[in-house]
C-alpha cells in the first residue's frame, strides 16, 4: 500500500515538472499553465519550510 502511495506521489511530481517545462516553452494550454504554477508554488513552500526548519535547529542558511 505504501509503495502505491509513493508511486502516485512520484508520478504527480513528474507530471508537474513536465507541465513546468511545457509552460516555459510557451505553447502549453491553460490547464498545464495552472498545474505549472501550482508546482512552482509547492516547490517555493517546500523550500521555505526547509529553510525555516534549518534556522530553528541553529544551522546557518547558505
Amino acid at each position: 500500500m505504501l509503495v502505491l502511495i509513493l508511486s502516485v506521489v512520484v508520478l504527480l511530481v513528474i507530471g508537474g515538472c513536465v507541465c513546468v517545462y511545457w509552460a516555459a516553452r510557451g505553447d502549453a494550454p491553460r490547464w498545464a499553465r495552472g498545474v505549472a504554477k501550482a508546482t512552482l508554488l509547492g516547490s517555493q513552500l517546500a523550500r521555505s519550510a526547509s529553510r525555516n526548519s534549518r534556522s530553528q535547529q541553529g544551522v546557518r542558511d547558505e
